[in-house]
């Protein structure tokens, strides 16, 4: 099977895998116990937090471990709006947030605390920042917007939304589980006042992830009574998944600009060969460069994005039709909608997206079956 679902997860990386395996076996010691066991894990986690906090150039103190991006979202805006930084009942996000995000926006206004303003996408697959500008009220405590798009891959103008905010006293989350270890994302570390990652979307395990928090903020537990983590969140601290995580991100962050060089030809060799078929797709993206060039969200004219999968999986390509998040729930593209697009033309969408190991033959070959299908459906 040739995999093109990198945007839904990674392998495990081996060396990371490695690491894994070393610190379960070595270091298996409860980070809480006051024993020398339990101390060598907490060095352990500790040198952990500290790398982390370097690749995205913050402070360790803001940094703490949690089981996956989903659970990172939860407790990162529920920490923000702990905070009591500002009186006010207002909050601004996108269309286009995953579901971990749209879950808690839901959960606030179906509880009467907050009225959310959601806003949509330009063209571009982007937020526009006048449109970000006219939903500020004077009662805006909290904007959360993903750095990048898990559908389509184009980056928000997090900068200018940052100044923003700062410029309103308004809180600022952004989701960068799609974008750490695939773009440098320091200069959101210091716009924003919480970010959240997640360890297998860079060759990292499953079931671990990291929230930064300012440490400026005083936040208050969602949890009661909790103490693993500084209070953040409960649970015996899984340090293998950590360390095994902190290795993926260092080589990430290592080989960035190798990967990115390589996404570059792969996505220009994928399109290239869909030539023959130019009037029958659309690719949704930015400027080159507020893509990210390894995912690739687009529509093929007249095909169901779902059917299309299965065709390509049918004959050995693992595709997707988006976020996996939303897969098997039969709903248009999240991202379709923000952009307007509705009805069938939004089940048309299919995301391809490319790791480490793709090669330009992988894409020419998937390529070349897509141009088939599209013909002979055609022709049909």
């Amino acid at each position: 099977m040739k995999y093109f679902d990198y945007a839904a997860t990674c392998p495990l990386d081996r060396e990371a895998a490695e690491i894994y395996i070393k610190a379960a076996t070595e270091y298996y010691g409860n980070t809480s116990s006051l024993h020398d066991t339990g101390g060598q894990a907490k060095e352990l986690l500790e040198n952990c937090r500290s790398e982390i906090a370097q690749l995205l150039g913050v402070q360790k103190e803001g940094i703490y471990f949690t089981s996956g991006g989903s659970e990172s979202n939860f407790l990162a805006i529920q920490s923000l709006l702990s905070t009591n930084l500002k009186t006010g009942k207002h909050i601004i996000t996108s269309m286009a947030e995953h579901s971990s995000i749209t879950s808690i926006m839901k959960k606030l206004i179906k509880e009467h605390l907050y009225e959310v303003t959601v806003l949509p996408l330009n063209p571009a697959g982007q937020i526009d920042i006048d449109e970000v500008k006219n939903a500020i009220r004077k009662d805006t405590i909290l904007i959360s917007i993903q750095h990048g798009n898990p559908e389509i891959g184009t980056l928000q103008p997090l900068e200018k939304i940052g100044r923003l905010c700062i410029e309103n006293q308004i809180l600022f989350h952004s989701d960068c589980i799609h974008t750490f270890g695939k773009t440098d994302i320091k200069q959101v570390a210091q716009v924003a006042d919480s970010i959240s990652i997640s360890g297998h979307k860079f060759y990292g395990p499953k079931g671990i992830g990291a929230v930064y928090i300012h440490p400026r903020l005083n936040w208050q537990g969602y949890y009661p009574a909790t103490t693993h983590e500084k209070g953040f969140r409960p649970g015996t601290v899984n340090v293998p998944a950590i360390a095994a995580m902190t290795v993926a991100a260092q080589k990430a962050g290592k080989y960035l600009n190798d990967h990115h060089s390589h996404y570059l030809r792969l996505r220009g060799a994928f399109l290239q060969v869909l030539e023959p078929i130019r009037k029958h797709y659309i690719v949704y993206h930015a400027d080159a460069s507020e893509q990210l060039p390894s995912t690739i969200g687009m529509r093929i004219k007249g095909i169901e994005g779902q059917l299309l999968m299965l065709e390509c999986n049918r004959y050995g390509f693992a595709i997707s039709t988006g976020s996996a998040c939303q897969t098997g729930m039969q709903l248009p593209s999240k991202t379709m909608e923000a952009l307007g697009i509705t009805g069938k033309s939004a089940k048309e969408f299919i995301r391809i997206s490319f790791g480490w190991e793709t090669t330009v033959n992988d894409v020419q070959l998937l390529g070349n079956l897509i141009v088939k299908i599209v013909q002979d459906t055609c022709q049909s």
